[in-house]
């Protein structure tokens, strides 16, 4: 098999993962209409595959979804890609360790954003899967690669795969689109949760060293080994 057939073979499993992927965004209902998306970066190239712009969850394929570079730029497909493909290929470009970036406007998560509050930590699964609180990146208006600039600036210096774009949503990593899919599902878990306590009373802290412990654990312990 040449190196062109191995890119178009490794292109092809990603558009059939990225696709059904996106059913995980409304099975745990963090979408509506055709809002969100879930992109991969095509390891090895200089591309991401991406869902296509307006089209509804039920009418996407595998075909139908877009391959860019990582510029934005459309390299193969018949659609026009998501209006968040700027900012994904910001992400993909200034962080190499990211392999999937997801987009949602889950309603308790958003309402954070739109508080410019970032969620606290003061459950074990905060402290598990985002290391600290989920933290709040600058309002950016879409279209361009303000929004990527945001996430980017706002990430490195966190250990959350997850930030609240303020007035806007989510934006998750990770090492893979699956992994940026599990962060968004946490990241709304975490906020409805801390949302309701909030409501009983005053949420408690957790000590910032249980933090880095339960951080540690869960990312190098936790699941099956191997």
């Amino acid at each position: 098999m040449t190196a062109v057939s191995d890119v178009r073979t490794t292109i092809g499993a990603l558009r059939r993962e990225v696709c059904a992927l996106h059913a995980e965004l409304t099975r745990y209902q963090l979408v509506v209409w055709t809002a969100g998306n879930v992109s991969a970066r095509v390891p090895g190239q200089d591309l991401l595959v991406i869902k296509p712009s307006g089209v509804s969850y039920d009418d996407l394929t595998p075909e139908n979804m877009v391959v860019c570079d990582l510029e934005g730029r459309v390299v193969d497909g018949e659609h026009a890609p998501s209006s968040d493909t700027q900012a994904q290929a910001y992400v993909y470009r200034h962080l190499p360790h990211v392999g999937g970036v997801v987009h949602t406007h889950s309603t308790y998560a958003t309402a954070w954003a739109a508080r410019a509050e970032p969620v606290p930590c003061v459950l074990t699964m905060g402290a598990d899967e985002f290391g600290g609180e989920i933290p709040v990146g600058p309002f950016a208006v879409i279209g361009d690669d303000s929004i990527g600039r945001g996430i980017v600036e706002t990430l490195r210096g966190s250990r959350s795969p997850a930030v609240l774009m303020q007035n806007h949503g989510v934006f998750s990593i990770g090492k893979d689109a699956r992994s940026a899919v599990k962060a968004a599902v946490m990241c709304e878990d975490v906020a409805r949760t801390v949302h309701v306590a909030r409501q009983l009373g005053h949420p408690v802290p957790i000590p910032q060293d249980r933090v880095d412990q339960l951080f540690d654990r869960y990312q190098h312990v936790y699941g099956q080994p191997g």
